[in-house]
């Protein structure tokens, strides 16, 4: 009984004296957290890595001996310690487990990494030491892309450093289909020295000028105050850590983690890694627009090295025409590019070059119905009724389509899609013209088809309205004959004097003008207005022709009936004659 008193007591005393040691423990060195989110970069495949030229040309990767995986985190926090490092770099619970996450199921990323670092890690260093920011901060990469310049993020944030594309463009880099500078390793290296340089410039503390470069200053400033952070109140990563974002709260922990296993890998069996050859590079300015295929021919370079060095040209394509861009070569073809250059572009000049001219159609196309010509087409037209002017007479538009029906006799297997197909007209229609309600076709079976023919210059002449364009009837295809024009229209000569037409009492009739309706087939990008100004009607006169209400919806490859643009009264005295026998005809001035 004496005895199991005393081992209460000094359980007690025990417990009394942990909870007054947490009191004055740092919160850096005993928090804690189960529910970390790791970086994107531990999810990468070491395998798709593995595959980068550098790795399988350059370099032998680090092997894993199996020994000595992991150890105590007294060992973890007495070896962080002793780093030579301007950044604080403490050791807790959470750091310790993306330490024994790298060195347990990403081992095989880790040795990919330290190869890559081989090359890639000169650019960290150089633009860091530029900068004077801490060399410890070349580790970055490692938890933002596992070092690799074309990783992309779930989020869209692309290249070593992770930039996303608002962020680049506010620190100068070029972001477009065929240049994106995230991948740069040595721009994006450069912005990312001077960014963080910028944060550490805000908040006067690293640990969260990294926590600001993963979820923004924004969110920083919020968990700052939520924290109640004081003016003159200093407060850092580990004080405000329950309120930042959950994948930021892994953030800080992990980059201490990728600076201990890439410093003391080889204390966990990791073996170092080996250069099979050097690899030096230099840069040449290229101004013309090149492609890869054509670098690589001349210079007999592989098309996948050029792309390791230069991965921020996405499409293989140095658009140097827009402006000049650096080329990465090895050190040895840089002198080899200047004096090749020629060879070079023309090399394969016609597969790679980019068209400046394209005429719609090819050689043989008309001239493409446009929109608006600055009201050239309106002058014109004025110009030519100006000379009409004491008759008040329009000018017909000239018909440049017209409507064939023909008849078709259904073969054997035929049926009305084939048929359609044949006379490029719709199955819809085929079954209207012929008044089919299921569509079903047998052999023998006659069927009429209404087909557009664009009509030919000779064959169109110009006539004083009420008429409109006439077409010569002997080139209709029809079943039955084209009507004949009346009498009474005469043929407008072109050099003839215009004469004062007089008016004629109301009673009297005109033999009725049959204009004949003109069928067009809808193009992609056609709208009512375009087409009833194209054939000089309006849209309410192609509506109510096709019964369609006031639905403006077009298909394409639809057939549309165009009214003609004078049409006849049923008196057979057409309106615009009405108008003009009420009113003497205007005389010239």
């Amino acid at each position: 009984m004496k005895k199991t008193f005393l081992t209460l007591l000094a359980s007690i005393c025990l417990g009394g004296m942990a909870s007054a040691a947490s009191s004055i423990l740092e919160l850096r060195h005993s928090i804690s957290d189960n529910n970390i989110i790791a970086p994107e970069s531990f999810e990468t495949q070491t395998r798709l890595l593995e595959e980068n030229f550098y790795l399988k040309n350059y370099v032998i990767p680090g092997t894993d001996l199996g020994t000595n995986t992991t150890t105590s985190p007294a060992e973890y926090e007495r070896r962080l310690t002793k780093l030579p490092t301007e950044i604080d770099l403490p050791y807790n619970s959470i750091v310790g487990s993306y330490i024994d996450m790298y060195l347990t199921k990403r081992r095989g990323l880790v040795a990919d990494m330290l190869a890559l670092h081989n090359y890639y890690g000169r650019f960290f260093e150089e633009e860091l030491l530029k900068e004077g920011m801490p060399i410890e901060l070349e580790y970055l990469p490692v938890i933002e892309s596992a070092i690799n310049p074309n990783a992309v993020s779930r989020a869209g944030a692309v290249g070593l450093w992770q930039f996303m594309p608002a962020t680049a463009k506010g620190l100068g880099m070029e972001v477009n289909s065929l240049v994106d500078e995230r991948r740069d390793p040595r721009l994006s290296s450069r912005n990312a020295a001077r960014y963080l340089k910028q944060l550490h410039d805000i908040y006067d503390d690293w640990s969260l000028a990294i926590a600001a470069y993963n979820c923004g200053p924004g969110n920083v400033n919020k968990a700052l105050r939520r924290a109640g952070a004081e003016e003159g109140v200093k407060k850092d990563f580990w004080d405000i850590y329950n309120y930042l974002p959950q994948e930021t709260r892994g953030y800080v922990p992990a980059f201490i983690a990728a600076n201990y296993v890439m410093n003391y890998y080889r204390q966990h069996g990791i073996s170092p890694t080996v250069v099979k050859r050097q690899l030096t590079t230099d840069t040449v300015m290229v101004r013309n627009y090149v492609h890869f295929n054509q670098i690589s021919s001349v210079l007999n370079i592989p098309v996948e090295e050029i792309r390791m060095l230069n991965p921020q040209f996405r499409k293989d394509v140095i658009p140097g025409d827009y402006r000049p861009y650096a080329l990465t070569l090895p050190t040895q073809q840089c002198l080899s590019y200047v004096m090749s250059e020629k060879r070079i572009l023309d090399y394969d000049r016609d597969l790679y070059a980019r068209r400046s001219y394209a005429e719609p159609g090819g050689e043989t196309a008309t001239p493409a119905y446009v929109a608006s010509d600055g009201g050239q087409a309106n002058l014109t037209l004025a110009s030519r009724q100006s000379s009409n002017a004491d008759v008040n007479n329009e000018i017909a538009s000239t018909l440049t389509e017209r409507t064939v029906t023909k008849t078709h006799t259904v073969g054997r297997g035929e049926n009305i899609r084939d048929i359609a197909r044949l006379y490029g007209v719709s199955a819809t229609d085929i079954k209207r013209w012929n008044k089919l309600r299921r569509g079903k076709v047998k052999e023998g079976d006659k069927l009429t088809v209404e087909v557009v023919e664009r009509i030919t210059p000779d064959e169109v002449r110009v006539v004083a309205a009420p008429e409109v364009a006439q077409v010569d009837p002997s080139s209709f295809k029809t079943e039955e004959p084209a009507p004949k024009p009346s009498s009474e229209v005469a043929e407008a000569e072109p050099k003839a004097a215009p004469v004062a037409a007089k008016p004629k009492p109301r009673t009297e009739r005109k033999t009725a003008v049959t204009p004949r309706t003109t069928v067009h087939k809808v193009k992609s990008g056609e709208t009512l207005e375009r087409i009833a100004k194209k054939y000089g009607t309006t849209v309410a006169a192609i509506q109510a022709a096709n019964g369609m209400g006031k639905k403006t919806m077009l298909q394409i490859n639809q057939s549309l009936k165009i009214p003609a643009k004078s049409s006849v009264t049923k008196s057979g005295t057409s309106k615009k004659s009405s108008s003009s026998s009420r009113r003497p005809a205007r005389r010239r001035r």
